[in-house]
């Protein structure tokens, strides 16, 4: 009798174990109600352990930095001065994007917009920049994106619009791929996509594309239902980098620090001020692919310095301490930042970026996102200037300016402004970088706009003072070189990862 009291009292405290781990795990703390639970509404709660990573993409845990110039200011610009930012983490893709990568999208894009050939044509890189007109370069022109022996070379020739749209197509069809990995599309539903008719996150989101299901999501009660983003089970978008990420992960001072200490700055993303390698079996070789001196690309016969005369593959040399090969030469890469001569006090510490446009889903009375595009995408407006000071008190709803609308950030100094028609009509940046002078039709305009986007890294046409992370140009978003290329960017949700040193 005795033991069998024994034994109802642990099974009673089992019990009572078990329900508290049941609470801990289903129960609301704020209402004591159950999660998931079909008599309560059925208010799903999932269990999130943590993201995952991507494909090509590695993870760059954030932390603070110095951004800005290390280098001696050889333009004599005052550009980029140094200042103490913090960014969060995020994850980053270990190479530039190859050329195979851009011609799986764009072989996406003839099979999906068959009827729409436009769209194929202008996603197409812009061969023609391999010219010059004193030099016999129309093998690169003809060979360098389409031949297989180019492969796994950065993809060039492609404008920081272009490059945006790319991103674009990869979230899609990485969490297609991940729908069906989960069985709940048909492994064929990619191949019976059609013009408007072809998956995009946020139209299946806003209930706006089927797909082929196999397997569909339930609720509690049983009944069919879509994908969540609460269901965590999508990634985020990629994206490109924003000027303090790439910044952050070229230099990788990881590798260069003892607690919170950072002993040792970097010029280059890797230590000291030698471009070649320091160590016992590389010893000598180049660390990155640039131009050694005028008219020196690759070196000597029989001893070539990098070894490359253009791009060289997107895995060559050595990667930094996050694992990131070629933050320094072969090409330059896109950021997502507005360009604009940078100070003190006109940027945030915190994940620091230039180039805000709010916008928002377009939606009917209702609510419901308007229906999608010919391109089966949702549409998008921007934040009107009086949601933006309700919502977000700012003066305009495009940010990419300093103190945009404000007087202060208009630059006048003996100009007029432009006739009160054009003004009105006219973007706030028109307003700075474009002006009448005096009484006269004659107009002065910057290089500088709202199109000029930074890429930065140095590329295989560059010395070696632009491979510095710190140092920054500028070109217009719809121009293309043959040195620059891009890599994507996401950001990582939740927390910091566990470091080995806390939980």
């Amino acid at each position: 009798m005795r033991n069998m009291f024994r034994l109802f009292g642990l099974l009673v405290i089992l019990g009572f174990v078990a329900m508290s781990c049941s609470r801990g795990k289903s129960l609301s703390a704020t209402t004591g109600q159950p999660y998931n639970s079909p008599d309560n509404g059925d208010f799903e709660v999932v269990d999130y352990v943590e993201q995952e990573t991507g494909p090509g993409l590695v993870l760059i845990e954030g932390g603070t930095f110095t951004m800005g110039r290390v280098e001696q200011d050889v333009m004599y610009d005052w550009n980029s001065i140094p200042r103490r930012v913090t960014v969060s983490s995020f994850y980053m893709d270990e190479t530039e994007v190859r050329n195979v990568d851009y011609r799986e999208y764009l072989h996406w894009l003839t099979r999906v917009f068959n009827q729409m050939p436009e769209v194929y044509r202008e996603a197409l890189p812009d061969t023609l920049v391999w010219r010059r007109r004193l030099a016999f370069n129309e093998p690169y022109v003809d060979y360098y994106f389409r031949h297989p022996a180019y492969h796994y070379y950065p993809v060039v020739g492609i404008n920081w619009n272009q490059a945006n749209k790319y991103c674009d197509w990869r979230t899609d069809r990485v969490n297609e791929q991940i729908l069906i990995n989960q069985g709940i599309f048909e492994k064929t539903s990619s191949q019976a996509q059609s013009g408007a008719d072809n998956f995009n996150t946020e139209a299946y989101l806003a209930g706006q594309y089927k797909g082929q299901v196999k397997k569909p999501k339930r609720n509690s009660k049983g009944e069919e239902r879509q994908v969540k983003i609460e269901d965590g089970i999508f990634l985020p978008k990629y994206r490109l980098p924003t000027e303090a990420e790439w910044e952050y992960a070229a230099y990788g001072l990881i590798g260069n620090s003892v607690d919170e200490r950072i002993f040792n700055r970097k010029i280059y993303p890797w230590n000291g001020h030698y471009l070649r390698m320091d160590e016992k079996d590389d010893r000598g070789q180049m660390r990155a692919n640039f131009k050694r001196g005028r008219g020196d690309l690759m070196g000597v016969a029989g001893y070539l310095n990098d070894n490359a005369s253009i791009p060289n593959r997107v895995d060559s040399y050595w990667p930094n301490d996050f694992g990131l090969y070629c933050m320094a030469g072969n090409v330059n890469e896109w950021v997502l930042d507005v360009y604009r001569l940078l100070s003190f006090v006109d940027m945030e510490d915190f994940n620091p970026f230039r180039g805000n446009q709010f916008q928002t889903v377009d939606r009917n009375q209702d609510g419901t996102a308007k229906e999608k595009n010919q391109y089966g995408q949702i549409p998008y407006r921007d934040v009107s200037a009086e949601e933006s000071m309700n919502r977000y008190n700012y003066k305009k709803s495009d940010n990419r300016n300093y103190n945009d609308g404000d007087i202060r950030s208009s630059v006048k100094n003996n100009f007029d402004w432009l006739d009160a028609d054009t003004a009105k009509q006219a973007n706030n940046s028109a307003r700075m970088y474009y002006q009448g002078i005096n009484t006269k039709k004659e107009k002065v305009a910057s290089l500088v706009t709202d199109q000029s986007r930074i890429y930065k890294g140095g590329g295989w046409r560059d010395r070696a003072y632009w491979m510095s992370p710190g140092t920054r140009r500028f070109l217009d978003q719809n121009l293309s070189t043959d040195d620059i290329g891009f890599r994507c960017a996401m950001i990582r949700v939740g927390g910091n990862p566990a470091n080995g040193k806390r939980k």
